[in-house]
């Protein structure tokens, strides 16, 4: 087992090469242990690297235990296809197997289809709208984003609806974001739940899927607006929600669709 030199952002992580140690160092954490969506981005990454020539379209995760060791990730391919790839990944400590992973991807199509995406919210630049400050004592990793909330909506602000829209960023460079920032994003705002909420419980993600949509090609500003709103909630505390994204132009980036369970302890 190699251990890394010293800690690395988030991007200096996905640069990094698959296969080696990766240092779950808590500057990179997120709600109780390392960042969900920097995972699915580094098994994204490694899964990529088995097909690189081909676009990622869709990939899924499956978190069973929080990581906060050492971790490495293995690959396998699931079947390659014509036109689809499938993929898979796993994030593994001494402690066995904490995320599973799943990847499609494919080539593009000859022909021209009908396209449909769901339109952007009405909001104003970020520029025009405040910074959401995060204890970086209770979510490390924020100090490498930038949130700029819009509208009235804020995490355990006991609110009537369970959403959240907020323009969010990487804070390490200006560029705009490719599909392993774009995955890393996906799963960075607080959970759209946690509107409705007045006092601090978790709702810990079960199970991530990221899907990128063609417009990513040509996004042209690190800044992405996203709208994360909860579908359906139990009583015993599992939690659907969807989560979509756009540029500033209005172009549809992409979407997840997280499944979540609510914790008190």
């Amino acid at each position: 087992m190699t251990n890394t030199a010293s800690p690395l952002s988030p991007l200096a992580l996905l640069r990094r090469p698959a296969g080696e140690w990766i240092d779950a160092g808590t500057h990179l954490n997120g709600f109780g242990g390392f960042h969900g969506g920097l995972t699915v981005a580094l098994m994204a990454a490694a899964m990529r690297d088995e097909a690189p020539d081909i676009p990622l379209r869709s990939v899924t995760a499956r978190f069973h235990r929080p990581i906060s060791d050492e971790f490495r990730l293995e690959t396998s391919t699931v079947r390659t296809g014509r036109s689809v790839t499938a993929l898979g990944a796993r994030a593994v400590t001494a402690k066995g197997i904490h995320v599973d992973a799943s990847a499609v991807l494919g080539s593009p199509g000859t022909a021209e289809w009908p396209t449909f995406a769901p339109a952007a919210p009405d909001a104003p630049p970020p520029e025009e709208c405040g910074i959401f400050a995060i204890p970086p004592e209770f979510v490390p990793i924020s100090s490498y984003l930038e949130i700029r909330p819009v509208g009235p909506n804020r995490p355990y602000a006991g609110g009537t609806e369970p959403e959240l829209t907020a323009w969010i960023r990487l804070l390490e460079d200006e560029e705009p974001p490719d599909v392993l920032r774009f995955v890393l994003l996906m799963d960075s705002l607080a959970p759209s739940y946690a509107a409705v909420l007045s006092t601090l419980a978790l709702v810990p993600t079960v199970e991530l899927t990221v899907r990128a949509g063609a417009n990513l090609d040509r996004a042209a500003s690190p800044w992405i607006l996203l709208r994360a709103r909860t579908r359906a909630a139990t009583a015993d505390g599992w939690v659907d929600e969807e989560i979509d994204a756009w540029g500033r132009d209005g172009a549809h980036l992409g979407s997840a669709h997280q499944l979540r369970i609510i914790r008190t302890d």
